[in-house]
């Protein structure tokens, strides 16, 4: 039986929203951002870069570090989002 992909959870998620907003803030095209991800010696093709943004490929922690470079961010910055503790309701609220 083939191995079961692993589910994207909600980390992996906010680190592709975050990837995606930085990169077009930063006004770099995926294939831009893939050449200098592959530049920084982590070959990376621009079809590899839009599965991880659209949440269809794993973007692993190699993958986050050299990106973040390309972005000229902290890795920390990508998963910011996803480190944010959840929001419990307060008194008053609901």
């Amino acid at each position: 039986m083939p191995p079961r992909p692993l589910e994207i959870g909600p980390a992996g998620h906010a680190a592709a929203h975050a990837i995606e907003r930085t990169r077009t803030t930063r006004g770099y095209s995926q294939r831009q951002l893939a050449a200098r991800v592959t530049a920084l010696g982590r070959p990376m093709t621009f079809t590899a870069l839009s599965r991880i943004e659209r949440t269809v490929r794993r973007c692993d922690i190699d993958d986050l570090v050299a990106i973040a470079a390309a972005l000229g961010v902290a890795p920390q910055a990508l998963l910011a989002g996803a480190l944010a503790p959840p929001r419990v309701a307060g008194a008053g609220e609901t």
